[in-house]
């Protein structure tokens, strides 16, 4: 064995570490990105500041959304879309995306059911 050998055939620990997954990077940097944007929504919509918004799951933009598709594109990047890893991220992709949607658009029709009678109430 050849110290080239040596250095060529290290463990797969050693480099698929966490710092040089760019998928696993990628996925949290833009699910921490949507959590930051939420502070900036919310004062948008309601005029005050509230630090709470970062650590709660809702509302827009979706960190969910934004998480899985990051995810996907990363591995599509890095790996190409001819593999079994994109096809597993993007179905992923698109079943959190669409769930999200549901349950967004069931709240909001929620919403609007029981929003006229909470006034009726004042």
């Amino acid at each position: 064995m050849t110290a080239a050998d040596a250095t060529t055939s290290s463990s797969p620990s050693m480099t698929a570490t966490i710092p040089s997954n760019l998928p696993l990077i990628a996925a949290f940097l833009a699910c921490a990105l949507a959590q930051f944007l939420k502070l900036f929504t919310s004062w948008y919509k309601e005029r005050r500041w509230d630090s709470k918004r970062m650590l709660d799951s809702g509302g827009m933009p979706s960190s969910h959304s934004a998480t899985v598709t990051a995810l996907a594109v990363a591995i599509g990047l890095q790996d190409g879309v001819g593999g079994p890893a994109f096809a597993i991220a993007l179905v992923l992709a698109c079943i959190v995306m669409y769930d999200a949607s549901g349950v967004r658009l069931h709240a909001g029709r929620q919403a609007e059911v029981t929003s006229p009678s909470m006034s009726l109430d004042v």
